[in-house]
């Protein structure tokens, strides 16, 4: 059972580019998809394998670190 809300697979893809992107925060996101950072998250951990989860979180926190806002 998915935790994220019921999503065509072409926004699934949509906001995985997004959270992806350096250039788009979780406000861009939640925006044109109206999901939030929570549910984002939960979207990137069930579609990416671990590593790469794992990769794309760590990359968040040291953007985060840098930058007052970001994702």
């Amino acid at each position: 059972m998915s935790k994220t809300p019921d999503l065509p697979p072409d926004h699934i893809s949509g906001i995985i580019e997004m959270a992806l992107s350096d250039h788009a925060s979780f406000a861009d996101i939640q925006r044109e998809y109206g999901v939030s950072d929570k549910h984002v998250k939960t979207l990137m951990r069930e579609n990416l394998k671990a590593g790469s989860y794992k990769a794309w979180r760590k990359r968040l926190r040291e953007f985060g670190d840098r930058r007052a806002v970001y994702k």
